[in-house]
C-alpha cells in the first residue's frame, strides 16, 4: 500500500518587514495546501497495512527496537501536526477579522507565519533528571524548522514501516508454498522407504523442515532482520527483503525432490532394469563358460602357446543380484536405486572381461584359421597360373598343410612352413625379366 511523500517544504524565512495583505494571502493559501499535504501522508501512514501488523505482531529484535522508536516518531509527528495546524488556524482568524487587515493583524500574521511562535510540549522533558537537570517543557519552532522535523520524522517512519511491509509482503508466503511442496516431497519419500536416518535424503527433509519453520517465525517476529538497505538510496523503503536462508532451503529441496523422483523411476522399472541385469550377466556366464570350452580346445590342438587362464563366474554379482531382487520384493526403493546403478555398470563390465577372455583364449585359434587361409589361398593363386605341379610347391604345401591340420599344433612352426611355400611360390610367380611376361603367362609378384 502506498504512502504519499514527504511534506512539501516551507519556503518561509525569519520575521523580517512587516507583510502586507497580498503577501499574508498568498502565505495562507500555501500553507493551507501544506496543511492538506500533511494531513494526507499523515493519514496514509495511519492506514499503512504494514503499521497495523506492526502494531498487533508481537515483535522481537531490531524490529522490536526500531518499532518502538517509531511509535514514539509518530505520536510526535501528530503533536507537530496539532501545532502545525494550530498556528493555521490562528493565522485564518486573524485574516478573517475584517477585509482589509490593519497593522495590528499584519504584524501578528507574519509573526505567526514567519516568526518562531509556534510552541510544542517536549517529550522529553519527563526524562528529566538531577545530573542533566531541568528540561524545558516546551520548544518553539517557525513553521519551516516544524516543516522540517515532520518530514525528517515522516521519512524515518515510513521507512520502517515499508521495510517491515516488505519483508512480511515477500518471504512469509513464499516460504508456506515452499512448506507446501516440503509436505508433497515428504509424502513421497515416504512411499519410498525415504525417511530420517536410514537415506541422507531423509536426513534432508527433517532438516528442511526446521529450517523454514525457524525461519518463517523469524521472519514474523523480526521482519528487519531480513531487510537489505538499498546501496545510496534515501527514499523510504530503499532496500530489498533478504532472501538469501530462503533461497539455500529452495534450492535443498529441490536437490531432495530430484534425489526422491530417481528412486521413484526406480520402482516403475525396477522389474525391467532386473531382468536386463539378469540377463546382462547370464550373457556374461555363457561367454566365460564357452572361453573355458574354447580355452579345453585350444591346449588339445595348439602346441607351444601360452593360453590364458579363464576366471569362473561373478559369484559375487550374483548375490548382490540377489540383494536387489530382495529390496524390490520389500519395496526399499531408496537401497534398491543406488544398488542397481551400481550393478549396471558392472555387469556391463563384466560382459566385456568375458568377451575379452574368450577373444584371448582363442587367438592361437585365430592365428591357425588364419595361417590355413593364407595357404590354401595361395596353393589357389599357384594353381590359377598353372604352377599346381611343381614339385617344391607340392612338398612345402604338403609339409605346411600337415603342420597346420595336425594335433597339437606347432604355430610357430607352422607359420615358418606357410612363408617358405609363400616364398617358393613368389619366386615361381616372378617374372623371368624385366622386360617379359612372367612364367606361366604371370606378369608380376605375389
Amino acid at each position: 500500500m502506498g504512502v504519499a511523500g514527504s511534506f512539501p517544504g516551507y519556503a518561509g524565512g525569519r520575521p523580517g518587514p512587516v507583510m502586507d495583505r497580498d503577501e499574508a494571502d498568498r502565505a495562507l493559501a500555501r500553507l493551507g495546501a501544506e496543511h492538506e499535504a500533511v494531513e494526507t501522508s499523515l493519514l496514509a501512514l495511519q492506514d499503512h497495512a504494514g503499521r497495523r501488523l506492526l502494531e498487533g505482531a508481537e515483535l522481537t529484535g531490531v524490529t522490536r527496537e526500531r518499532w518502538a522508536a517509531t511509535e514514539q516518531a509518530i505520536t510526535l509527528l501528530w503533536t507537530y501536526f496539532d501545532a502545525y495546524t494550530g498556528a493555521l488556524a490562528s493565522a485564518r482568524g486573524i485574516r478573517s477579522r475584517r477585509r482589509h487587515p490593519s497593522r495590528d493583524d499584519l504584524v501578528a500574521l507574519t509573526e505567526l507565519l514567519r516568526g518562531d511562535g509556534v510552541a510544542v510540549a517536549n517529550p522529553g522533558a519527563a526524562g528529566a533528571s538531577p545530573e542533566t537537570g531541568p528540561a524545558r517543557l516546551s520548544e518553539r519552532f517557525t513553521l519551516e524548522e516544524l516543516v522540517t522535523r515532520m518530514n525528517d520524522l515522516y521519512a524515518r517512519s515510513l521507512d520502517m514501516v515499508v521495510a517491515s511491509d516488505s519483508v512480511w509482503s515477500a518471504l512469509p508466503a513464499r516460504i508456506d508454498l515452499l512448506a507446501a511442496e516440503l509436505r508433497r516431497t515428504l509424502s513421497l519419500a515416504r512411499s519410498v522407504g525415504v525417511r530420517p536416518g536410514e537415506h541422507p535424503a531423509g536426513d534432508d527433509l527433517e532438516e528442511i523442515t526446521r529450517e523454514l519453520a525457524t525461519l518463517r517465525t523469524q521472519v514474523v517476529s523480526d521482519p528487519l532482520a531480513f531487510w537489505l538497505p538499498g546501496p545510496g538510496s534515501a527514499a523510504p523503503g530503499g532496500g530489498r527483503p533478504d532472501t538469501s536462508r530462503y533461497d539455500r532451503a529452495a534450492r535443498a529441496l529441490e536437490d531432495v525432490r530430484r534425489e526422491i523422483e530417481a528412486v521413484l523411476a526406480v520402482r516403475q522399472d525396477a522389474e525391467q532394469r532386473l531382468v536386463r541385469l539378469r540377463d546382462v550377466l547370464s550373457r556374461a556366464d555363457r561367454t566365460l563358460a564357452e572361453a573355458r570350452t574354447a580355452r579345453g580346445e585350444v591346449l588339445a590342438k595348439i602346441a607351444a602357446s601360452e593360453v590364458p587362464a579363464v576366471s569362473g563366474p561373478p559369484t559375487a554379482l550374483q548375490e548382490r543380484l540377489a540383494a536387489a531382487s530382495e529390496h524390490r520384493r520389500n519395496a526399499r526403493w531408496n537401497r534398491l536405486s543406488p544398488l542397481l546403478d551400481a550393478l549396471e555398470r558392472e555387469a556391463e563390465d563384466e560382459l566385456l572381461r568375458a568377451r575379452e577372455s574368450l577373444t584371448s583364449v582363442t587367438a592361437p585359434l585365430a592365428v591357425r584359421a588364419e595361417l590355413r587361409g593364407r595357404l590354401d589361398a595361395y596353393r589357389a593363386k599357384v594353381a590359377r597360373h598353372g604352377g599346381a605341379e611343381d614339385p617344391l610347391l607340392i612338398e612345402r604345401y604338403d609339409l605346411a598343410r600337415r603342420m597346420l591340420w595336425s594335433a597339437p599344433c606347432d604355430l610357430r612352426a607352422a607359420e615358418q612352413a606357410v612363408l617358405r611355400y609363400q616364398r617358393a611360390a613368389a619366386e615361381l610367380l616372378a617374372p623371368r625379366d624385366h622386360g617379359g611376361s612372367g612364367a606361366y603367362g604371370y606378369g608380376g609378384t605375389t
